[in-house]
Order: structure tokens, then sequence, then C-alpha cells
């Protein structure tokens, strides 16, 4: 598992971590407005679509849906964005654990 928070400083390794991967879980941040949100997950996926195997796993994951106060993505917007991308989506909340075991236990499916 890798985890490079979408910190541009690892931009340059990710290309060598998608090549070999089984499945990517893109997680998208609900403290951020939709149209940064789309622009991160275009971005992240355009690179997936040209670095990684053609059979890979892609799961995109709206992130910190615990913390209700601080959202600004609806979880409709989420789903309507995943689809667009004709990826699976669903909530997680890295904090609270709230769906990330499973998360795993779907992309592992």
């Amino acid at each position: 598992i890798w985890d490079t928070a979408g910190q541009e400083r690892f931009r340059s390794v990710t290309h060598a971590y998608y090549r070999d991967a089984n499945a990517l879980l893109v997680f998208a941040s609900y403290s951020v407005t939709i149209s940064v949100l789309s622009a991160h997950v275009q971005a992240w996926l355009t690179e997936i679509h040209e670095y990684a195997q053609q059979d890979v796993v892609v799961m995109l994951l709206g992130n910190k849906a615990d913390s209700t106060h601080n959202r600004v993505v609806k979880r409709e917007e989420g789903e309507k964005l995943a689809k667009e991308f004709g990826v699976p989506f669903m909530e997680t909340s890295a904090k609270s654990g709230l769906n990330v075991e499973l998360a795993f236990t779907a992309v592992a499916k």
C-alpha cells in the first residue's frame, strides 16, 4: 500500500507505483469545492489510465465524511463525479474508520 496523500513532491514517483498496482483508491477530500475536487480526480484518473495496467481496479472515495461542519461537497456530487469517470464510489472517514475496511474489501473482490 502506497499513500502519497496527493502531495506534489511525490508526483514524479507515482508513475512507478501505477505500473504494478492491482487496485488504486483515489481519495477525494470533501473539504474542497466540487470544481477543485473534479479537477483533482480528473488529473489522477488521467495518470492512472496512462500508466496503470488496463485491468487495474479503481475506486473513488469521498474522504472526511465524518466532518459534517466542514463538508463542502454533497454525497450526491461525489456519486455523480464517480459516474462521470466510470468508477465505483464510496464515502469514507479515515478519522472514524467509516467504510475504510469495506472499501479495501470491495476492491479486493
